[in-house]
């Protein structure tokens, strides 16, 4: 018996959630965020109009410093969501995020991340960032190192602006923000 998807993501996302990230734990910071992008990759439903085509690729897109290497490429290698491929992409300017689905703002971008959700046009577009304030600042959802664990937090706000639908599955495992 295959288990439901509500089970399925809370399984997922816990998991992902209470992997420790102690010096003594050695699991990496940044293979846990990838699994949550991917995650999330699986738990967002985004605009028709965001895609071209039905070919079209779901993009994830990392904006900044590229914390992950090689690993949020190799967990989404081979994987589909919402019947879409998925791809990864380094951007190097917020003017380069068309055709961006989500955009990782990583945490070298955290003296501009206020700038680039102003000049980012948010319909589509899930911004994911990793600093203190991204999501109250208008991001979408933040992954938060907290006490070991990462955290989810979300701003309802800024996914009704990008014409978002979040799965109240997941956001019933983070806690909302408001900006």
């Amino acid at each position: 018996m295959k288990p439901r998807l509500g089970t399925r993501l809370r399984y997922a996302v816990a998991l992902a959630a209470t992997v420790t990230i102690a010096a003594g734990g050695q699991v990496d910071e940044y293979r846990v965020k990838a699994a949550f992008l991917y995650n999330f990759a699986k738990f967002v439903e985004w605009p028709a109009q965001s895609f071209n085509g039905a070919g079209d690729p779901l993009t994830i897109c990392v904006l900044g410093e590229n914390p992950f290497g090689r690993g949020l490429v190799e967990i989404i290698r081979g994987q589909v969501a919402g019947g879409r491929r998925l791809a990864v992409r380094q951007v190097a300017d917020v003017r380069q995020a068309g055709g961006c689905h989500i955009l990782f703002v990583s945490s070298s971008e955290r003296s501009r991340s206020r700038s680039i959700l102003e000049t980012l046009n948010p319909a589509g577009v899930l911004t994911v960032g990793e600093s203190e304030g991204f999501a109250a600042e208008g991001g979408v959802m933040n992954l938060k190192l907290e006490g070991g664990r990462i955290r989810i937090e979300v701003n309802l706000e800024a996914a009704n602006r990008g014409h978002l639908r979040i799965s109240s599955k997941l956001l019933s495992l983070a806690l909302i923000v408001k900006q």
